[in-house]
C-alpha cells in the first residue's frame, strides 16, 4: 500500500472523486501533468547540457531578441524578479554565451545579447527540448493535439475574460 503523504494532489482526488467537482480534478491533471512534464524537461537539460531550465528560458527569450533587451524586460518575461535574472546573466556573462553592455545615450540601462557561443549552445538545446516535448506528448495522435491545444485555447480565454476571477 502506498504511503498517502507520497501521492500527488490528483490521486488523493481520485480516490474520493464524489467529494470533488470536474473542474477541479481538471485543474489537478493539468497540474500534475505540467509538474511531470517540467521536472523531466529539467533532468535533461542537466543530464545532456550541464545546464537549467532558468537558464533554458533565459536562453529562449534573448533568441527572440537578437538586438537584445533590457534586464528589466527580460525579468517581466521570464516572470522572475531583477535578482534573479541578474544572477543568470552574470555567470552567462563570465562563461560567454551572453555579453552585456550600456546603452550610449542612458549608461544605466543594460542591455544582454545571446553571442554567437550562446545561439549556437541555445540552437542545440533548443533542438532537442523540441524532440523531448514531441517523445513526451508521442502517445497523442495529432487529432489529440490539436483538440487540445483547441481546448485549452478555450480555458485560456474564460480565465482571461472579465469576472473570471470573480466567479461569474
Amino acid at each position: 500500500m502506498s504511503n498517502p503523504s507520497n501521492l500527488d494532489s490528483e490521486t488523493k482526488v481520485l480516490e474520493a472523486p464524489h467529494e470533488h467537482k470536474d473542474e477541479l480534478r481538471l485543474w489537478l491533471r493539468l497540474l500534475t501533468c505540467t509538474t511531470l512534464i517540467e521536472g523531466e524537461i529539467r533532468k535533461r537539460l542537466l543530464e545532456e547540457f550541464e545546464t537549467t531550465l532558468p537558464r533554458f528560458d533565459l536562453f529562449a527569450q534573448l533568441e527572440r531578441a537578437p538586438n537584445g533587451m533590457t534586464l528589466g524586460d527580460l525579468s517581466r518575461r521570464m516572470m522572475v524578479t531583477n535578482g534573479n535574472v541578474t544572477g543568470l546573466v552574470e555567470r552567462l556573462v563570465e562563461s560567454g554565451h551572453i555579453e552585456r553592455f550600456s546603452l550610449p545615450n542612458d549608461r544605466r540601462v543594460q542591455i544582454v545579447k545571446l553571442t554567437p557561443k550562446g545561439r549556437t549552445s541555445f540552437n542545440r538545446m533548443a533542438k532537442a527540448h523540441e524532440n523531448w516535448i514531441a517523445e513526451l506528448f508521442g502517445q497523442l495522435s495529432p487529432k489529440d493535439v490539436k483538440d487540445l491545444i483547441r481546448t485549452l485555447g478555450k480555458l485560456k480565454e474564460s480565465i482571461k475574460s472579465p469576472g473570471a476571477a470573480a466567479g461569474s
